[in-house]
Order: structure tokens, then C-alpha cells, then sequence
């Protein structure tokens, strides 16, 4: 069974967010939860989001073709990050011009499945 999830506009730079993503890529669900939570960066906490919504996903395929799944079992097969439609903003500048701010924003897409399933 397999389950995907994507977050869409995440607040946070894909560049890093990516750094999290990264350390979760082909780990078993609860070892990347375990990575997740005691990860100090902000993008842990995005990054947790999606991988419960997941998971979730794949409990619900798996209940709707009436097949048993071990969430245990379950495997990050693919976790990547991409960026997103950045909001533009401006900030006064000196002489009476104006600057832009680019924040940056991220798409975060997570797929898990069993080990026999990719």
C-alpha cells in the first residue's frame, strides 16, 4: 500500500527545508518521526505534518481495498521539496525608494510505502 501527501505553500525557503527532508529520505516512518521531533528546525514541524498525512493517507487506501497494513512497516520511498510562488513584498529604502522582499515559500510533497510496494 502506499500513501502520499503534499503541502502546499509552506512558509518556510525550500532550500531549507530540504536540509530536514534530506535526513528522512528512505527511513522507516517511525525513525523518521523520531528524527522529526527532536529536530531543531522549523521545517521539522511542516515536514511532521505531511509525513502523518501520509501515512493517514495509506491507512485509508488500505481500509478501502480491505487490506491489512503495518504502519511499522511503512518507508519514506519519496520526500522532495519544491519551491513554491514566492509573496512579494517591499521595504523602504533610502531617498524615498522602495526595496523588494522576496518570502519565499515551498511545496513539500512525502509518499510512503511498504517495503514490497516500490
Amino acid at each position: 500500500m502506499e500513501g502520499r501527501a503534499i503541502q502546499r505553500s509552506v512558509r518556510q525557503s525550500s532550500r531549507k527545508m530540504r536540509l530536514v527532508m534530506d535526513l528522512i529520505r528512505g527511513k522507516n516512518v517511525n525513525e523518521a518521526y523520531a528524527i522529526l521531533q527532536f529536530n531543531k528546525k522549523l521545517a521539522a514541524k511542516q515536514i511532521a505534518k505531511t509525513l502523518k498525512s501520509a501515512v493517514s493517507n495509506a491507512q485509508q487506501h488500505a481500509e478501502r481495498a480491505n487490506e491489512s497494513l503495518d504502519v511499522d512497516q511503512l518507508i519514506v520511498v519519496d520526500a522532495q521539496v519544491q519551491m513554491g510562488s514566492p509573496l512579494k513584498r517591499f521595504t523602504a529604502a533610502a531617498q524615498g525608494r522602495a526595496t523588494p522582499i522576496r518570502k519565499r515559500t515551498s511545496h513539500v510533497h512525502i509518499a510512503v510505502a511498504t517495503k514490497g510496494a516500490k
